[in-house]
């Protein structure tokens, strides 16, 4: 009677594993049946980041069958976006839109950064490479990349940079800039680009960079004049605009990226599924014409890609931030 009865819980012991194992592998591949997935957009609406954010999360909102809303939490360089993500359920419920800023910059900008972009994060889906420009004042006497060295050689009153906030894509262009020439330059953050290419449209500030669409209304009324492009190569909606390279700056190339990504301990499957759902979305031709317009280059990725190009620039910045002494404030 013993033996039955251990025999008989043996089991019902083994039952109830079954049982336990059954409902998580539902629980996995019910995702994303629970409820709405929240993508998080470190920056303030308007942006490109928050433009990404809202046309993947519609078009994951189709693939997944379930909603997908963006939830804008700015600050910090993108950091109190990317800290709230870190720490958030690995459950497939929270994705975030990543940038060279929140996952690249920020590691060697900030020394006590509240996240690590690489130990907090699983890496999804690269999304877009963003090129950022050379910009004057109009009316500022410079032509060429060739002139704006000269000036800042020459004059070191003139030896001033804006850019859309301290530790952007953008200000670290700048002190890209003066290192390859080896000249201390005077960097002046503004709280956004409007205000920044103002001042560099008025003369108040020598040169500027930043992306080339946000620059187009400035540089079709005649107050700013576009002189080069930041990537290796020219770009399809400025194609007479040479690169900073062939502008006769060695070593000059720098892009921002857009990138999503998920809390570290998120299911693999889960992964995979964002990646290619996203993917296939980026594939699609009002996406491309959407982001293309904003003058990215779409890409798209794995997440062993995104890992890959984010293994080659924290370091690259690190080194730079150290080098020019750049800071946050």
């Amino acid at each position: 009677m013993y033996a039955l009865n251990r025999s008989l819980i043996a089991r019902l012991g083994l039952a109830m594993l079954a049982t336990t194992f059954a409902a998580a592998s539902h629980a996995q591949t019910a995702w994303p049946a629970a409820k709405p997935i929240t993508y998080v957009v470190p920056f303030t609406p308007g942006g490109s980041t928050d433009v990404i954010g809202r046309t993947l999360a519609g078009k994951l909102t189709e693939s997944l069958k379930q909603t997908v809303f963006v939830e804008n939490k700015p600050g910090t360089g993108g950091g109190i976006g990317a800290t709230y993500v870190a720490k958030a359920a690995p459950d497939g419920y929270t994705i975030m839109g990543g940038t060279i800023s929140t996952h690249a910059i920020n590691a060697g900008l900030y020394p006590n950064l509240a996240y690590d972009p690489v130990k907090d994060f699983e890496p999804v889906s690269l999304v877009a490479f963003l090129p950022n420009v050379l910009l004057v004042g109009a009316n500022s006497g410079i032509n060429s990349v060739a002139e704006l060295i000269d000036v800042l050689k020459k004059d070191p009153n003139r030896r001033t940079f804006a850019s859309s906030g301290a530790g952007t894509s953008t200000h670290l262009a700048g002190e890209l800039l003066g290192d390859r020439l080896g000249l201390q330059l005077t960097h002046i953050p503004y709280k956004g680009t409007p205000p920044a290419m103002t001042d560099v449209a008025t003369g108040q500030v020598t040169f500027m960079f930043d992306q080339l669409t946000a620059a187009f209304p400035l540089i079709k009324a005649g107050k700013l004049k576009l002189l080069a492009v930041t990537t290796d190569t020219r770009i399809a909606i400025a194609p007479d605009t040479p690169t900073m390279i062939e502008a006769g700056v060695p070593d000059f190339q720098m892009f921002s990226w857009q990138a999503v990504y998920a809390p570290k301990g998120t299911p693999k499957p889960i992964v995979d599924r964002l990646s290619t759902d996203i993917s296939n979305a980026l594939k699609q031709q009002d996406v491309k014409d959407k982001l293309t317009e904003m003058g990215m280059v779409v890409v798209g990725g794995s997440p062993a890609e995104l890992a890959e190009l984010m293994a080659k620039e924290i370091p690259r910045w690190a080194e730079l931030i150290k080098k020019s002494k750049a800071s946050a404030n």
